[in-house]
């Protein structure tokens, strides 16, 4: 296991208090819709609206104490830019991002603005990650690989410390997986401080590389991606990571278009959350299986609001209202294609 709770807790120190102790609540309409007690963790009243600065500003952090790089750089479909482009400006340090040529333009619209030099080119993430190694090698950069650099998961770890400081601790604790920095890190921290809570991945089926890694114990990759969670849409596990979750995750599941789309609209109607796809799939988890969690303490994580405007009325519209737009994420070998939703 790569991480460390003794470094976790250290990492604290390091975090921009504006990520730190963010709100957590039930909401009793929640519970009523889903048939269960729901504690919502919730990681979007931030400066980047999602939990990825909490990674970056240990990154950085670190960065700057050795000294030893002028500048970052790093492959992102939006969320993990932002943060990162948002701890180099609070320390002075330039950052480059390589994202897909179809990447979110409202993520790529708030990289911007937060100072980062953004890069688009390539049909899907794996032309940025290149770009960005060649970039690092030439440039003298430091190269931010997020899940496989520690420190990325170590930051999203501290939301678990905040989670479990109460007495109560969740029967289970639903979470959403893309390329493993939060699963790995909230799950760690979980079997640490709470080893009788089960944790449950959740990934989009449209985007199941994960998923299936997970369940054949080895590497799985897949050759496209359909679904309107960015942030999750990836195709290319990484082993190391996929090493840590197959020690801290109890189960991953699978939820559709649907259900995703049903728990934008949950959150939005019973805890007033406006949050982006990926941000919905430990509800949507809960609304695909209710048995599964009838009368159960349920903590989930709302991971993320970066969404525009017209996606979200499009996607928590009731169902026969008339969409304005549809942007989902889909792509194959030679088409559009996000990596390891970062």
């Amino acid at each position: 296991m790569r991480l460390d709770l003794a470094r976790i807790r250290d990492a604290v120190s390091a975090i921009d208090p504006a990520f730190l102790r963010s709100p957590q609540f039930r909401s009793w309409p929640l519970d009523t819709a889903l048939g269960c007690s729901v504690t919502l963790k919730v990681e979007t009243l931030n400066p980047v609206r999602s939990f990825k600065g909490r990674g970056t500003e240990l990154v950085v952090s670190r960065l700057l104490s050795e000294r030893r790089y002028p500048s970052v750089v790093c492959a992102s479909a939006g969320n993990l830019g932002q943060a990162l482009a948002y701890s180099g400006a609070r320390r002075g340090v330039p950052v480059a991002v390589f994202a897909a040529a179809n990447a979110n333009p409202v993520k790529v619209e708030r990289m911007r603005s937060l100072g980062a030099a953004v890069h688009l080119e390539g049909d899907d993430i794996e032309r940025p990650r290149a770009l960005a190694r060649e970039y690092a090698r030439t440039e003298g950069a430091f190269l931010v690989e997020d899940s496989l650099d520690v420190d990325t998961c170590e930051g999203a770890a501290t939301i678990a410390l905040e989670l479990l400081a109460g007495p109560a601790r969740p029967d289970v604790l639903v979470i959403a997986l893309g390329g493993g920095a939060l699963a790995s890190g909230v799950g760690y921290v979980t079997r640490q401080l709470s080893p009788d809570t089960r944790v449950i991945a959740v990934q989009p089926a449209g985007a199941p590389a994960m998923a299936l890694s997970w369940r054949a114990r080895a590497v799985v990759n897949t050759d496209a991606v359909d679904t309107i969670a960015d942030g999750v849409a990836g195709r290319h596990p990484i082993p190391e990571v996929l090493d840590d979750l197959l020690e801290v995750l109890d189960d991953v599941t699978l939820v559709d278009e649907d259900l995703i789309k049903r728990g934008m609209r949950l959150l939005l109607e019973c805890a007033g959350l406006v949050v982006e796809p990926s941000a919905a799939l430990g509800v949507a988890a809960v609304l695909g299986e209710p048995e599964r969690f009838a009368g159960l303490d349920v903590a989930t994580v709302v991971c993320g609001s970066n969404v525009a405007p017209a996606d979200f009325r499009t996607w928590t519209a009731p169902p026969g209202a008339r969409s304005e737009r549809v942007s989902s994420v889909r792509g194959a070998p030679g088409s559009p294609t996000p990596g390891r939703g970062a």
